[in-house]
């Protein structure tokens, strides 16, 4: 997507088996881009950024999830880029990498004239966050198009998801575009209004059913379709 008065763009591929989207910050003014979440077919980024004339700087996990992360050794072999993601998610990965730049919720970083925050949201992993950038919100596995990420695996907390799905839908304007980690519903992106009206995961007032939910009750209807809000 592209606009005339924000620094930045954000392009967002699908790749690989399971509709991931890598996403690339393009800031306008100094042609420094950050890739998030690199995976799959990495030559298609590479050619994005060529084509744009853009250089490669920094990388930006959302976490550390092979499916997100299987293609930052091709980005690191192309591009003297810095990574970065959150102490917590790198203890909890223990994967080792070259003097990555460790962060922690509510730190910022620049790309060019692209200001960054980035949010601990923790639930599909320990260290799992979001990146915001001036009215929009790159979720990886936190949130979905009228869906969020499991909680089963080793490391998730689906009482941590509860809470860091309330963070989202009571911090962030509902204007704020949303750009998921897969593309698992009708549309590839949505707003936190939309979610707020149509996402199940975003309904509980209260953790104990909304655990009980993300866990028991939700495989048992069709996964990413919008309700309607019942009163």
């Amino acid at each position: 997507m592209k606009t005339n008065t924000r620094p930045f763009s954000i392009h967002a591929l699908e790749l690989g088996p399971a509709a991931n989207f890598v996403y690339i910050i393009q800031d306008h003014s100094s042609k420094r881009a950050a890739v998030v979440d690199p995976a799959w077919e990495v030559p298609k980024v590479i050619a994005l950024a060529k084509h744009q004339g853009f250089q490669i700087t920094d990388v930006l996990l959302t976490h550390s999830h092979q499916d997100h992360t299987n293609g930052l050794t091709d980005v690191l072999d192309t591009y003297d880029a810095q990574v970065h993601l959150l102490k917590a998610e790198a203890q909890f990965w223990g994967h080792e990498l070259n003097k990555p730049t460790l962060h922690h919720g509510g730190d910022t970083l620049r790309v060019g004239k692209t200001e960054i925050e980035i949010w601990h949201t923790p639930g599909h992993t320990p260290g799992s966050c979001c990146y915001y950038l001036d009215g929009h919100l790159i979720t990886g596995d936190t949130l979905f198009v009228f869906g969020c990420g499991r909680c089963n695996f080793s490391g998730s907390d689906p009482e941590q998801m509860y809470h860091s799905l309330k963070k989202i839908g009571t911090e962030l304007s509902p204007e704020t575009v949303i750009h998921p980690g897969h593309h698992y519903a009708h549309k590839p992106s949505s707003t936190i209004a939309e979610q707020l009206e149509g996402n199940p995961f975003m309904h509980f007032d209260n953790v104990a059913d909304f655990v009980h939910y993300r866990m028991h009750g939700h495989n048992r209807q069709t996964p990413y379709s919008p309700v309607q809000k019942t009163t």
